[in-house]
């Protein structure tokens, strides 16, 4: 068994640096290559690629898809694989030795599968705690994160590019393989560390991609109106009452204030900062939703 890693990156060439570092050090994977696929880059990803090739130590090669598309950019990434099994992982990710060792163990049996394992948020790379019960995840097919045969993906039909904004093109695409009869399995030892330095992730950053989601998630719904779609993306009558309620779009302007308060104490800012994204997420929904209809 082959393993194929798809990294979509663009302008994180510091992000990938480490990336790469944390999987050429695996112990006991199979034969495993990994595909960058550049979507658009500006800084020094491709020197970063070809300077991990040049060593010889990684099987790593660079495509290029240069209009910004999540959904082209893994599409791309996956023709180009030359192996059986693909491996998801974003560009801000560090892997441990035998994170690809459990991926491909968890594939021995006969039934093609979505492996997914634990997601650890950490703001640097110093932060390496070991997985918990909180680390559990019943997500089907999350990008950061996931392995499927490369047949059933492409029985699919991959992503969907019209996808265009942040959010949902992995869960669309879980949907449509949950269907065609691939089964989901949950490996503890797959686990990885998901980087999110707080200067990377300030609250304008959060906020734009906030709003992105609820776009693509009427994107979802116009696909696939079923329950659980709408369970989801929260577009179902008892959420949205519940944020017109306690999250109402008026909101957003003061929780932006209180979550930008130094002098506030951090939990009240945090409890601000949740607000103001649950309103930003469910008034846009509200609105994407709406447009569509019209």
């Amino acid at each position: 068994m082959k393993l194929s890693v798809v990294i979509a990156t663009r302008d994180r060439a510091g992000f990938l640096s480490k990336a790469l570092d944390s999987l050429d050090a695996q112990v006991g994977a199979p034969a495993f290559e990994v595909v960058v696929v550049d979507n658009g880059s500006s800084d020094a990803t491709p020197e970063v690629v070809a300077e991990r090739a040049a060593r010889g130590s990684l099987e790593v090669r660079r495509i290029v898809v240069p209009e910004p598309n999540r959904g082209a950019a893994r599409n791309a990434g996956i023709a180009a694989a030359r192996g059986a099994i693909v491996v998801f992982v974003d560009d801000d990710v560090f892997v441990p030795e035998g994170f690809l060792a459990a991926h491909a163990a968890a594939h021995a049996g006969v039934f093609p599968l979505a492996v997914s394992g634990p997601i650890l948020n950490v703001p640097s790379y110093a932060h390496q705690p070991k997985p918990g019960p909180l680390n559990y995840s019943r997500a089907f097919f999350c990008t950061c994160n996931v392995s499927v045969p490369r047949n059933a993906l492409l029985a699919a039909g991959g992503f969907d590019a019209d996808f265009n904004l942040y959010g949902w093109e992995d869960t669309e695409l879980g949907l449509r393989l949950r269907r065609r009869d691939v089964r989901r399995a949950f490996a503890w030892k797959a686990y990885l560390y998901h980087i999110k330095p707080p200067r990377v992730e300030t609250l304008d950053a959060v906020l734009n991609k906030t709003v992105e989601r609820a776009r693509m998630a009427a994107r979802f719904l116009a696909k696939d109106d079923g329950p659980r779609t709408r369970l989801a993306t929260g577009a179902y009558a008892l959420n949205l009452w519940r944020a017109q309620l306690l999250a109402p779009a008026w909101s957003q302007g003061v929780a932006r204030r209180l979550a930008e308060d130094a002098t506030l104490p951090a939990p009240l800012r945090s409890l601000a900062r949740a607000q103001l994204l649950d309103a930003a997420y469910v008034s846009t929904l509200r609105e994407a939703l709406e447009e569509a209809e019209h």
